[in-house]
């Protein structure tokens, strides 16, 4: 599994911080005509990411077209097991997208609304927070 994270950064650590409020943007569709979107916070892993498009597309056998509208920006840094406090902060373990409620992760476009319903409820079974499905079609209505 190939592993996700930033071709470059300005800094390499980064202080852990805060996830709050809500999504002020990438909480609209963009691109395709369902998607799924976020109901918790949290960091999102970016093996957690991968292996959900993964599921995304092999349940679509490579038809339509599939966004990742997240991408794991954040480096999250580990000290190795029983290491004693001071000597600085730990390596970079792994990279986490920040994920607030109301921001769309995944979008497909040109498959039927069954498929694109199935594809999403195996994406969101990989996620480690509460999802919801939402179509254009239904968007439009209200």
């Amino acid at each position: 599994m190939a592993n996700i994270q930033p071709a470059a950064q300005k800094y390499r650590k980064v202080q852990k911080g805060r996830i709050r409020g809500i999504a002020k943007r990438g909480n609209r569709l963009a691109f395709g005509d369902f998607g799924i979107q976020s109901l918790d916070r949290g960091a999102l892993h970016a093996a957690e990411l991968e292996a959900a498009r993964v599921a995304i597309t092999r349940h679509l056998n490579r038809r339509g077209k599939v966004w990742m509208r997240v991408f794991p920006h954040k480096p999250v840094t580990k000290k190795p097991a029983e290491t004693r406090m001071g000597r600085g902060k730990g390596g970079v373990e792994f990279y986490v997208a920040v994920i607030k409620p109301g921001v769309i992760l995944f979008e497909i476009g040109g498959v039927t609304t069954a498929a694109a319903r199935e594809a999403l409820a195996l994406a969101d079974a990989k996620l480690g927070f509460r999802c919801r499905f939402i179509s254009r079609e239904a968007l439009e209505r209200f």
